[in-house]
Protein backbone atom coordinates (compact mmCIF):
# COMPACT_ATOMS: atom_id res chain seq x y z
CA UNK A 1 0.00 0.00 0.00
CA UNK A 2 1.39 3.39 -0.99
CA UNK A 3 1.74 6.22 1.55
CA UNK A 4 -0.71 9.11 1.47
CA UNK A 5 0.49 11.87 -0.86
CA UNK A 6 -0.40 15.53 -0.28
CA UNK A 7 0.70 18.73 -2.00
CA UNK A 8 2.84 21.04 0.14
CA UNK A 9 0.78 23.74 1.85
CA UNK A 10 -0.92 24.55 5.18
CA UNK A 11 -3.03 21.37 5.22
CA UNK A 12 0.00 19.23 4.38
CA UNK A 13 1.94 20.92 7.16
CA UNK A 14 -0.77 20.21 9.71
CA UNK A 15 -0.95 16.58 8.63
CA UNK A 16 2.85 16.20 8.67
CA UNK A 17 2.95 17.58 12.22
CA UNK A 18 0.28 15.09 13.30
CA UNK A 19 2.17 12.16 11.78
CA UNK A 20 5.50 13.16 13.33
CA UNK A 21 3.95 13.69 16.76
CA UNK A 22 2.29 10.27 16.47
CA UNK A 23 5.68 8.64 15.85
CA UNK A 24 5.31 8.22 12.09
CA UNK A 25 7.58 8.91 9.12
CA UNK A 26 7.01 11.74 6.63
CA UNK A 27 8.91 12.45 3.42
CA UNK A 28 9.23 16.21 2.98
CA UNK A 29 10.64 18.52 0.30
CA UNK A 30 13.68 20.34 1.66
CA UNK A 31 15.89 22.94 -0.04
CA UNK A 32 18.14 20.13 -1.28
CA UNK A 33 16.46 16.72 -1.78
CA UNK A 34 13.46 14.97 -0.21
CA UNK A 35 14.11 14.24 3.45
CA UNK A 36 12.69 11.69 5.86
CA UNK A 37 11.28 13.38 8.95
CA UNK A 38 10.37 11.87 12.30
CA UNK A 39 10.55 12.79 15.98
CA UNK A 40 14.26 12.51 16.90
CA UNK A 41 13.47 12.04 20.58
CA UNK A 42 11.55 8.78 20.14
CA UNK A 43 13.44 5.51 19.80
CA UNK A 44 10.62 3.68 17.96
CA UNK A 45 10.29 6.47 15.38
CA UNK A 46 14.03 6.61 14.66
CA UNK A 47 14.20 2.80 14.59
CA UNK A 48 11.39 2.80 12.01
CA UNK A 49 13.37 5.32 9.96
CA UNK A 50 16.41 3.03 9.92
CA UNK A 51 14.23 0.09 8.92
CA UNK A 52 12.53 2.07 6.14
CA UNK A 53 15.87 3.09 4.66
CA UNK A 54 17.55 -0.25 5.23
CA UNK A 55 20.20 1.80 6.96
CA UNK A 56 22.83 0.40 9.27
CA UNK A 57 24.59 2.19 12.11
CA UNK A 58 25.13 5.69 10.75
CA UNK A 59 24.15 8.92 12.52
CA UNK A 60 21.09 10.86 11.34
CA UNK A 61 21.13 14.67 10.89
CA UNK A 62 18.45 17.03 12.20
CA UNK A 63 16.56 19.83 10.44
CA UNK A 64 16.11 22.63 12.96
CA UNK A 65 13.77 25.61 13.20
CA UNK A 66 16.68 27.99 13.81
CA UNK A 67 19.98 28.51 15.60
CA UNK A 68 18.33 28.60 19.05
CA UNK A 69 16.54 25.33 18.32
CA UNK A 70 19.78 23.75 17.09
CA UNK A 71 21.49 24.81 20.31
CA UNK A 72 18.92 22.91 22.36
CA UNK A 73 20.32 19.73 20.78
CA UNK A 74 24.05 20.45 20.29
CA UNK A 75 26.74 22.77 21.62
CA UNK A 76 27.72 25.29 18.94
CA UNK A 77 31.05 26.93 19.76
CA UNK A 78 31.80 30.46 18.43
CA UNK A 79 33.22 29.10 15.17
CA UNK A 80 30.17 26.91 14.59
CA UNK A 81 27.82 29.79 15.41
CA UNK A 82 29.58 32.00 12.88
CA UNK A 83 29.16 29.35 10.18
CA UNK A 84 25.48 29.03 11.10
CA UNK A 85 24.93 32.80 10.93
CA UNK A 86 26.67 32.96 7.54
CA UNK A 87 25.01 29.98 5.88
CA UNK A 88 21.66 29.36 7.59
CA UNK A 89 19.04 29.03 6.38
CA UNK A 90 20.84 26.95 3.78
CA UNK A 91 22.57 23.75 2.80
CA UNK A 92 25.22 23.52 5.51
CA UNK A 93 25.07 20.73 8.09
CA UNK A 94 27.18 21.36 11.19
CA UNK A 95 28.22 18.31 13.20
CA UNK A 96 28.73 19.35 16.82
CA UNK A 97 28.82 17.78 20.31
CA UNK A 98 25.48 16.61 21.68
CA UNK A 99 24.21 18.86 24.46
CA UNK A 100 23.91 17.16 27.85
CA UNK A 101 20.27 16.47 28.56
CA UNK A 102 19.14 16.99 24.96
CA UNK A 103 16.00 15.06 24.04
CA UNK A 104 17.56 12.98 21.27
CA UNK A 105 17.37 9.23 20.79
CA UNK A 106 20.77 7.57 21.05
CA UNK A 107 19.95 6.00 17.67
CA UNK A 108 20.27 9.46 16.10
CA UNK A 109 23.94 9.82 17.03
CA UNK A 110 24.71 6.10 17.28
CA UNK A 111 26.62 6.63 20.52
CA UNK A 112 29.08 9.03 18.88
CA UNK A 113 28.08 12.00 21.02
CA UNK A 114 27.84 14.20 17.90
CA UNK A 115 24.81 15.29 15.90
CA UNK A 116 24.57 17.07 12.56
CA UNK A 117 22.20 20.06 12.54
CA UNK A 118 21.08 22.60 9.99
CA UNK A 119 18.38 25.16 9.37
CA UNK A 120 17.11 24.47 5.84
CA UNK A 121 16.13 27.20 3.41
CA UNK A 122 12.59 25.84 3.37
CA UNK A 123 9.64 27.54 5.05
CA UNK A 124 7.79 24.21 5.16
CA UNK A 125 10.62 22.38 6.92
CA UNK A 126 11.28 25.22 9.34
CA UNK A 127 7.58 25.32 10.28
CA UNK A 128 7.43 21.53 10.65
CA UNK A 129 10.52 21.50 12.87
CA UNK A 130 9.17 24.35 14.99
CA UNK A 131 5.79 22.72 15.52
CA UNK A 132 7.36 19.32 16.21
CA UNK A 133 9.57 20.42 19.11
CA UNK A 134 12.38 22.32 17.41
CA UNK A 135 13.74 19.67 15.06
CA UNK A 136 12.92 16.65 12.94
CA UNK A 137 15.25 14.13 11.36
CA UNK A 138 16.57 15.17 7.96
CA UNK A 139 18.21 12.16 6.36
CA UNK A 140 17.48 11.66 2.65
CA UNK A 141 14.19 9.92 1.82
CA UNK A 142 15.50 6.93 -0.10
CA UNK A 143 16.80 3.43 0.46
CA UNK A 144 20.42 3.47 1.64
CA UNK A 145 22.80 3.21 -1.28
CA UNK A 146 20.28 4.57 -3.77
CA UNK A 147 20.37 8.08 -5.30
CA UNK A 148 18.63 10.86 -3.39
CA UNK A 149 15.01 11.45 -4.44
CA UNK A 150 14.05 14.70 -6.14
CA UNK A 151 10.36 13.98 -6.76
CA UNK A 152 7.56 12.60 -4.61
CA UNK A 153 7.11 9.76 -7.10
CA UNK A 154 10.74 8.72 -6.66
CA UNK A 155 10.23 8.66 -2.87
CA UNK A 156 7.19 6.41 -3.22
CA UNK A 157 9.07 4.08 -5.57
CA UNK A 158 12.01 3.90 -3.16
CA UNK A 159 10.30 3.69 0.25
CA UNK A 160 6.70 2.73 -0.52
CA UNK A 161 4.49 1.65 2.38
CA UNK A 162 7.29 1.94 4.96
CA UNK A 163 6.35 5.62 5.41
CA UNK A 164 3.00 7.19 6.29
CA UNK A 165 2.97 10.40 4.29
CA UNK A 166 4.72 12.06 1.34
CA UNK A 167 4.51 15.85 1.02
CA UNK A 168 4.78 16.68 -2.67
CA UNK A 169 6.80 19.82 -3.26
CA UNK A 170 7.39 19.19 -6.95
CA UNK A 171 10.75 18.44 -8.53
CA UNK A 172 13.66 19.58 -6.37
CA UNK A 173 16.81 20.87 -8.00
CA UNK A 174 19.04 21.48 -4.99
CA UNK A 175 22.35 19.81 -4.25
CA UNK A 176 23.03 17.83 -1.07
CA UNK A 177 24.24 19.88 1.87
CA UNK A 178 27.87 20.41 2.74
CA UNK A 179 28.69 18.66 6.02
CA UNK A 180 31.33 20.02 8.39
CA UNK A 181 32.42 18.85 11.82
CA UNK A 182 33.35 21.66 14.21
CA UNK A 183 35.39 20.83 17.29
CA UNK A 184 37.38 23.46 19.19
CA UNK A 185 39.24 25.45 16.52
CA UNK A 186 39.03 22.74 13.88
CA UNK A 187 36.55 22.67 10.99
CA UNK A 188 36.65 19.41 9.03
CA UNK A 189 34.70 19.10 5.79
CA UNK A 190 33.09 15.65 5.85
CA UNK A 191 31.14 16.06 2.60
CA UNK A 192 31.40 18.63 -0.14
CA UNK A 193 28.00 19.97 -1.13
CA UNK A 194 26.35 23.11 -2.38
CA UNK A 195 27.95 25.41 0.23
CA UNK A 196 31.62 26.24 -0.16
CA UNK A 197 33.43 27.14 3.06
CA UNK A 198 35.68 30.14 2.47
CA UNK A 199 38.77 31.02 4.50
CA UNK A 200 37.01 34.15 5.77
CA UNK A 201 34.19 32.05 7.17
CA UNK A 202 36.61 30.54 9.68
CA UNK A 203 38.06 33.76 11.07
CA UNK A 204 36.84 34.82 14.49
Amino acid sequence: MEPRRVVAGPEALAEAVRVVKAGGLVAVPTDTVYGLACDPSRDPAVRALFEAKGRESKPVPLLCAGIAAAESFVVLNPRAKKLARLHWPGALTIVAPLRVGAKVSSLVHQGSGYVGVRMPNSDFCIALAGKAGGAVTGTSANLSGQPSCRTAEQVIQSLGASISLVVDGGRLRGKESTVVKVLDETVEVLREGSVRIQAGDLKQ
